[in-house]
């Protein structure tokens, strides 16, 4: 049977309908997608389009570098410390490399002949540091010229020159590297520092700082004058940007910014008073070990380390700062190997790294005294009277002695300077240990009078690495206490420990947080936990010469730009004032001239002008557990009634003060003022009677007019010259170098 029509109509027009809907829904899909897509292209053009656009530019863009000369570091008067040489230096162009069929494998090997090198060492260098490359790697931008030796000869640089169709990509140049020591052979490496390579982090923390001073081939300083100045000497690093197409080939350039020189710094300090103050301090360190007692007996003392200190009093600046031992710091230039890495830090090394003028902690024995005697003074002990000095008194159920178990009856506290009675300060101490409440108090004179001299406390030397040393009194105590009384009751009961150690630990668990009357007894002759600097006690001998000002340390002394304008000067900086009356003041000025006159240094000063250059002078022999003791010698001088260096010295494990650091302290006096053996005073050879009040002359062309111009003969310099210094370490225990090796050229001029 056939089909209606209308029902044949019907079906056809459901089927029209059907289509018109798929098509709309078509059609609303496409609009759809159109909308989505022109939205996007919106959001990618327009929206993000500066971002995109500029992701694109770098992607395009590469940098090469043209590291900028580094400031030199020159003495007060224009003499460098550290200045810049130049060096044949040889540098392979990767992407010139990169270009090769066997990317400059065969370059690099022929040219590793040249140089003398492995030719798998020289590939090392030039490959690029990434996450898991490890050292030797370059970690600068793979489109900048990579240095594979800084020290190459003049007949290697002829030899790439001669033949650059062999070597295509390697350029021989003279370029300036940082020189270590300055041509006056003074070290001082622990006060100059050194460089290395900008890491990663501190690319890192910059660029989130939205800063661009560093690049990654820059070399920034690590430690002393370096790092505290390293802005100012650095300068500001040269930028060419490189447009590269996707393959990284350069096809041209698109800005081109010089580099700009670094600022000189000018310091305090005397090439030739540090070249003569690390003398000396090798002499004393040899003295040690060659001691004799009274019985002609060799003491044997270790000697191991030291330091001395000269500052102007006038000042705080200063003038010569030398630590023992110490290395050459050439070794890290252009990156240091790791065997000398080794020979600076291994567990033989003497820890030459360690700049022990500001970071050595130490009892400071009997040169604590003026603390002492400041504190009694200022407590209405009059200075007037006298007080008993047996040769010890017993505190406690100990007995403390004096040096020798020698008395001296009843003396003044000048006379207690001068012979260094301990048992006078023992019962000082102690007196005021009762009248302050005992176990119960809550401060202790002397205490408050060695925070007042600023211990306990940096002095702020701009050096960085210092340390604040320890002072120990009731606040302190009970600070520890609460920090360690758990642990120590724990272990009073470790079968692992001595008994010995488990009855300490448990003293301590109990009343651990007590100043007891030994601590005050032992702090009064800076001894117990009591801990000093020796830059912290050359400024308490330089404030008593001035009057009781205390300054902050300074080694910088002028910044100035490379054409000799002065950018900025440094200005010394006055801490703080001692606590102290002006005929307190006086009183120790004349005890200490007492000291070095009729006391323990006097056979030290035998001869010497004190009526011309009167000298203040203290004593100390630091006792400390499990070593021998610690060789202090803390003074004063300079034309009479203006006084103007301290110089300190102190030897570790180094046996008394008069015998070992002594002798040496003199001769950096005879040496700065002309005195000869004899006492007489030759102003033509004084190093430097005071320090200079100018500046030297930097001019436009970046040469140094020195403030005066002079030539002395100077004494033989252990460890100087250009040729013959080890190639690490200077005055380690065991290893000192030959006590006579001449300056170069055997003068200074």
């Amino acid at each position: 049977m056939m089909p209606s029509l209308s029902n044949a109509g019907r079906s056809r027009g459901d089927g029209a309908h059907g289509v018109r809907a798929r098509l709309i829904i078509l059609q609303v899909l496409v609009l759809s997608l159109i909308v989505t897509l022109f939205g996007r292209l919106w959001y990618l053009q327009i929206r993000q389009g500066d971002e995109f656009t500029k992701a694109a530019t770098s992607n395009n863009v590469r940098n090469v570098v043209t590291p900028a000369v580094r400031g030199q570091i020159l003495d007060d008067k224009g003499r460098p410390l550290v200045a810049n040489k130049a060096a044949l230096v040889v540098t392979v162009n990767r992407t010139d490399l990169s270009s090769m069929p066997d990317k400059g494998s065969a370059v690099l090997t022929k040219l590793a002949g040249v140089l003398n090198m492995k030719a798998e060492d020289l590939k090392l260098k030039v490959r690029l540091c990434e996450k898991n490359v490890p050292q030797p790697c370059w970690n600068g931008s793979p489109y900048q010229p990579i240095p594979v030796t800084k020290n190459a000869t003049t007949e290697q640089a002829l030899a790439i020159a001669e033949h650059r169709e062999e070597f295509p990509g390697v350029i021989a140049e003279p370029t300036a590297i940082r020189a270590y020591p300055s041509p006056e052979s003074a070290n001082a490496a622990a006060t100059l520092g050194y460089l290395s390579p900008v890491t990663d982090d501190e690319l890192t923390k910059q660029k989130q700082a939205g800063k661009e001073d560093l690049q990654r081939s820059d070399q920034v300083g690590r430690t002393g004058l370096e790092r505290t100045y390293d802005t100012d000497l650095r300068g500001k690093t040269g930028v060419t940007k490189l447009a590269v197409d996707n393959l990284g080939n350069v096809i041209g350039t698109v800005s081109e910014t010089p580099a700009t020189p670094g600022n000189h710094l000018v310091t305090s300090i005397d090439a030739r008073v540090q070249a003569v103050a690390e003398q000396q301090l090798n002499e004393a360190l040899l003295r040690a070990r060659s001691t004799f007692d009274a019985g002609n007996t060799h003491r044997n003392f270790a000697g191991d380390s030291g330091a001395v200190v000269v500052m102007d009093v006038k000042t705080g600046r200063i003038v010569a700062m030398a630590s023992a031992p110490t290395y050459d710091p050439n070794v890290w230039v252009g990156g240091i190997a790791q065997a000398d890495y080794q020979a600076l830090t291994g567990p033989n090394s003497g820890q030459p790294l360690l700049p022990r003028a500001i970071q050595g902690q130490f009892a400071p024995g009997s040169i604590f005294k003026v603390v002492s005697t400041s504190a009694a003074a200022e407590n209405g002990y009059s200075t007037k009277a006298n007080y008993p000095c047996p040769g010890g008194i017993t505190v406690g159920g100990i007995t403390f002695n004096n040096l020798e178990g020698a008395g001296y009856g009843d003396i003044s506290l000048q006379r207690a300077l001068e012979v260094s009675c301990n048992s006078v300060f023992y019962g000082l101490s102690y007196d005021m240990w009762l009248k302050a409440g005992g176990l119960k108090g809550t401060h202790h004179p002397m205490v408050d009078m060695a925070r007042a001299y600023g211990l306990g406390t940096a002095t702020g030397i701009d050096i960085p690495g210092e340390v604040p040393g320890r002072i120990v009194d009731q606040s302190v105590r009970r600070a520890e206490w609460e920090k360690n009384k758990d642990t120590w009751c724990k272990e009073s009961e470790d079968p692992k420990l001595s008994a010995q150690q488990r009855l300490v630990n448990h003293e301590n668990c109990l009343d651990g947080w007590q100043f007891r009357a030994g601590d005050a007894v032992n702090f009064s002759i800076g001894q117990g936990e009591t801990l000093v600097t020796p830059i912290q006690m050359a400024r308490i001998y330089a404030a008593i010469a001035n009057g009781g000002t205390l300054y902050k340390p300074t080694v910088g002394k002028a910044v100035v730009s490379p054409d000799g304008k002065v950018v900025r000067e440094i200005e010394p900086e006055v801490a703080g004032k001692i606590p102290v009356s002006p005929a307190t003041m006086s009183y120790l000025q004349n005890a200490l001239q007492g000291v070095a006159t009729n006391g323990t240094a006097a056979r030290v000063f035998a001869g010497w002008p004190m009526d011309q250059l009167p000298i203040g002078a203290k004593t100390g022999t630091g006792s400390v557990q499990n070593k021998q003791s610690t060789s202090w010698f803390a003074t004063f001088g300079g034309p009479k009634g203006a006084a103007q260096y301290a110089i300190v010295m102190m030897v570790s494990q180094g046996g008394t003060g008069s015998g070992t650091s002594g002798p040496s302290v003199r001769k950096i006096y005879d040496a700065l003022y002309g005195v000869d053996d004899k006492g007489q005073i030759d102003p033509s050879k004084a190093l430097m009677s005071a320090p200079p009040g100018d500046l030297p002359k930097i001019q436009a062309d970046g040469t140094v007019v020195p403030v005066a111009s002079f030539t002395y003969d100077a004494p033989a310099h252990p460890g100087g010259g250009s040729g013959d210094r080890p190639a690490v370490a200077l005055g380690v225990p065991g290893a000192l170098p030959p006590d006579r090796v001449p300056y170069r050229g055997g003068r200074f001029v």
